[in-house]
């Protein structure tokens, strides 16, 4: 049974889990994971880099259980531990792709890999100028939301203090921005078929 992570003593859970206690560790997993998921699908679309980060991250966490620090808030704690993890990653990924674009540079006769990256880029480009384009269809207020959100990287929080409004009406403005955005690109998909 999941507990609502607004009913929890997060201080006293925590330090139980910091001192081995294998029941805190797992409420913290069962509390957080799925709002940890979610989360991430903000900074990549690769569920399975995802899960992959999200499994690390809770066997590290279980493994230094004893050096962890102190925190205040579990939620806020994970959250930015997963952001450092899917980063660090997607900067590998990006170092080590960007070797292999030089090497495949430098060593013209390689010629397939070249072609698909033209197609790679062409097809990022469309997807760009459709996100764009879509944008139009945003109101101001969802235009600010949503830039606040993933331009900027406040929380809901931040957001609503930065926009005088109160926290359901974030998630209202940007779960609607969200939907616009998706119905605009999947019909600039249909039309370009």
């Amino acid at each position: 049974m999941t507990i609502n992570p607004k009913n929890i003593d997060e201080v006293k859970m925590w330090n139980e889990f910091r001192g081995g206690n294998h029941t805190a560790f797992t409420q913290i997993y069962q509390n957080y994971v799925s709002l940890l998921y979610n989360y991430s699908t903000s900074i990549t679309p690769d569920r399975e880099l995802i899960k992959d980060c999200l499994h690390d991250l809770f066997v590290e966490l279980w493994k230094n259980h004893k050096n962890l620090g102190e925190t205040t808030s579990i939620r806020y704690y994970l959250m930015a531990s997963i952001k450092r993890k899917l980063v660090r990653h997607l900067e590998t990924v990006q170092r080590h792709s960007q070797h292999h674009e030089a090497y495949y540079l430098e060593n013209p006769d390689y010629t397939g890999s070249h072609e698909h990256r033209l197609v790679a880029f062409e097809e990022e480009k469309q997807l760009s100028e459709n996100l764009n384009e879509s944008f139009r269809f945003l109101t101001k207020r969802q235009k600010e939301a949503v830039s606040l959100k993933f331009f900027q990287d406040m929380d809901t929080d931040q957001i609503s203090s930065a926009m005088n409004i109160n926290p359901q009406s974030v998630y209202n403005l940007i779960f609607g921005a969200l939907k616009i955005l998706k119905e605009r690109i999947s019909q600039e998909k249909l039309s370009l078929a």
